[in-house]
């Protein structure tokens, strides 16, 4: 396997020295397009199946930003390549996998190619099998949550997800229950760490024990055992896909 790429740089000398670089440092990257302005590379990724976008920041008729909007919903990751370091916070509020600067020192290119290469690879894997989470401690645990009469206990092993709403959060349970609680999303990620449930969004924590199927994207998506598709959220994919070999 090879990560399918394209360079997005407006500077051809600048292009012609990243192929270099990834010829000879990174063999499991091809180069399989260029562009030099986003509207080529609008079209370019919208006809290619990628792994990996090299992406200047600054190029004709906008910028990379723009370019990524544009896209929407993503399956390949990003590795910014700019000679400003002004736009680091912008790039990881885009979910960007690294932050590479001109000169390109080869180790970090190294570092960048490395980790894309690890999330693909794991991507691949769960495409093709159903999942098998990482052993976990407590299997047989219990958490308790409170009601107006006192509380009721749920065993952790019948908890599909939780979902934030405000200050409150539903539990969604094997028996096709839901339960509403009067405590933040935040409490039961605490309550539960370590015993096999990931926080893949802003919104959602999940049972890692219930993932049957990952679904690549931006970030992607998780179906579980009683067929829920639950978003998970870019910058929560490294972590998800830590659970699972």
């Amino acid at each position: 396997m090879k990560l399918q790429s394209i360079i997005v740089e407006d500077e051809e000398t600048s292009r012609e020295i990243l192929k270099t670089y990834l010829h000879k440092y990174c063999p499991n990257v091809e180069v399989v397009g260029e562009a030099s302005n986003i509207n080529d590379a609008l079209e370019l990724i919208r006809k290619t199946a990628l792994d990996v976008v090299f992406l200047d920041v600054e190029m004709p008729y906008g910028n990379a930003f723009d370019l990524l909007d544009k896209v929407g919903d993503r399956s390949f990751e990003t590795i910014f390549v700019t000679a400003y370091n002004d736009y680091a916070i912008e790039a990881l509020n885009a979910h960007a996998s690294y932050y590479l600067m001109k000169p390109i020192a080869i180790d970090d290119l190294i570092k960048a190619v490395d980790y894309v290469w690890d999330i693909k690879q794991k991507e691949e894997a769960l495409q093709h099998q159903v999942l098998v989470p990482k052993t976990i401690k407590n299997i047989d645990g219990k958490i308790t949550i409170p009601q107006q009469d006192g509380f009721e206990v749920i065993q952790n092993a019948d908890i599909l997800y939780c979902k934030a709403d405000d200050n409150y959060t539903e539990i969604y349970l094997l028996n096709n229950k839901r339960k509403v609680v009067s405590k933040t999303l935040k409490y039961f990620e605490e309550a539960l760490n370590g015993v096999g449930f990931a926080r893949v969004h802003k919104s959602y924590l999940v049972n890692v024990n219930h993932v049957v199927k990952y679904i690549k994207g931006k970030g992607g998506s998780v179906i579980l055992s009683n067929g829920s598709e639950v978003m998970v959220s870019a910058s929560k994919k490294a972590e998800l896909l830590a659970y699972f070999k």
